[in-house]
């Protein structure tokens, strides 16, 4: 730099949370939150798939324990730098806590982005179980301390404002 100034802080990390953020941002202002919401969920479901076949290699393409799955979850978040851990597995039901969302600070009034949870722990739950429920109840984007996503793999209960996945 000819001025003497250092560089922009500008990395590549931080540059493709800004490009996530403002793409969502965008979605939400012209076609609304559902419809980016919408988008987003696409998007998930299919780094959902992306990511199966990943664990898959390694617990196989069969059925997983609830125990399994709940381990696959945090365990996918913390390698993207979240801060998810299990707060419960009761039955069919996991429920999952995060204080630090792979986003970082950027997906704070950015909801649409935790279409990006729901359809990966979906798509992955689904695969292995053949049906989930996903509700994230609790989230950083919209202003609360933390994140809590309850995932239920039970097909006969029906959770209020839960995404409902299926093997596909």
């Amino acid at each position: 730099m000819e001025h003497g100034n250092s560089p922009p802080a500008l990395e590549r990390d931080g540059f493709l949370r800004d490009l996530l953020r403002e793409l969502s941002g965008l979605l939400e202002d012209v076609v609304g939150l559902e419809e980016a919401a919408g988008f987003i969920a696409l998007v998930g479901q299919r780094i959902g798939r992306r990511i199966d076949a990943l664990y898959a290699e390694r617990l196989g393409e069969g059925e997983w324990t609830t125990e399994q799955l709940a381990q696959v979850l945090v365990d996918l978040k913390r390698r993207i730098q979240g801060g998810f851990r299990i707060e419960s597995i009761e039955g069919l039901e996991i429920v999952l806590v995060n204080d630090a969302c792979p986003f970082g600070d950027r997906v704070l009034d950015r909801p649409s982005l935790c279409m990006m949870t729901s359809n990966v722990f979906g798509t992955l739950a689904a695969a292995h179980r053949g049906f989930a429920q996903v509700e994230v109840e609790q989230a950083i984007a919209r202003g609360d301390r933390g994140c809590r996503v309850r995932v239920s793999l039970d097909p006969n209960t029906r959770i209020p404002g839960a995404r409902q996945y299926r093997k596909a």
